[in-house]
């Protein structure tokens, strides 16, 4: 399936970019505000905690590379994303990291408002890496972060020259589904432990809201010699 999206994607981008009227690719990168996640313990008859802790949220990061069309004041724009997600629990004795490492593959469409200002939004392919949650029993517990592979994204963003700066809203378009897990309750053998056993994960999705600065490695505007009849080949 992710092969076919794939596909789908640099098709698309080499049928705009022989009808766009400029182009241009780069790379970007920046800090992101990221928050979600649930946990409720299991008391197992009153022995153990079993109060709901919603994670705090951290600040991650990402970086990738993206390549834009242009069509008068309306845009196309395939980009290539990592992003390195944590949140927190604080759980009875000991706060807990939840770690999160995706690739996100969005193909966006935008408009231009008003000079160097555009908008934009549209769906992401996400493939998880990894995820995993500080002090789970055994520590290599499987945690699927998200059900299905769609995202979306909206955001707004500003050109000076080969410079952008980006902010826009990555929001999971999985729904909440709840996981059994265990964890470490006691502190014993130099093992750390968090006063929470068995517990449910009922929500392991993350969204994030990112900041990034972009850099046009090419852009056609700035190399308008380049250009024949509207195709740049």
């Amino acid at each position: 399936m992710n092969k076919k999206i794939y596909l789908f994607i640099l098709a698309l981008s080499f049928f705009g970019l022989a009808n766009a009227q400029e182009f241009s690719f780069g790379i970007k990168g920046g800090p992101s505000y990221v928050s979600g996640g649930q946990i409720t313990g299991n008391s197992s008859g009153g022995l153990y905690y079993d109060g709901t802790v919603e994670a705090d949220s951290k600040i991650g990061f990402h970086a990738g590379a993206f390549f834009e069309l242009r069509f008068n004041k309306f845009l196309l724009r395939p980009e290539f994303i990592y992003s390195a997600m944590e949140t927190e629990f604080q759980f009875p004795t000991a706060p807990s990291a939840y770690e999160v490492n995706k690739i996100s593959v969005p193909l966006l469409f935008g408009y231009n408002v008003w000079g160097p200002i555009d908008i934009y939004g549209g769906p992401a392919y996400q493939n998880i890496l990894d995820a995993t949650l500080q002090g789970t029993e055994p520590p290599d517990q499987v945690i699927v972060a998200q059900n299905t592979p769609l995202a979306g994204m909206v955001g707004i963003k500003a050109g000076f020259g080969r410079f952008e700066i980006d902010l826009r809203y990555d929001r999971s378009l999985s729904t909440a589904e709840t996981q059994d897990i265990d964890i470490v309750n006691t502190t014993s053998g130099g093992t750390q432990g968090y006063g929470i056993n068995k517990a449910y994960f009922e929500d392991a999705r993350l969204n994030q809201i990112m900041l990034s600065l972009s850099f046009k490695i090419f852009d056609s505007e700035a190399n308008a010699g380049r250009r024949r009849g509207g195709c740049y080949f």
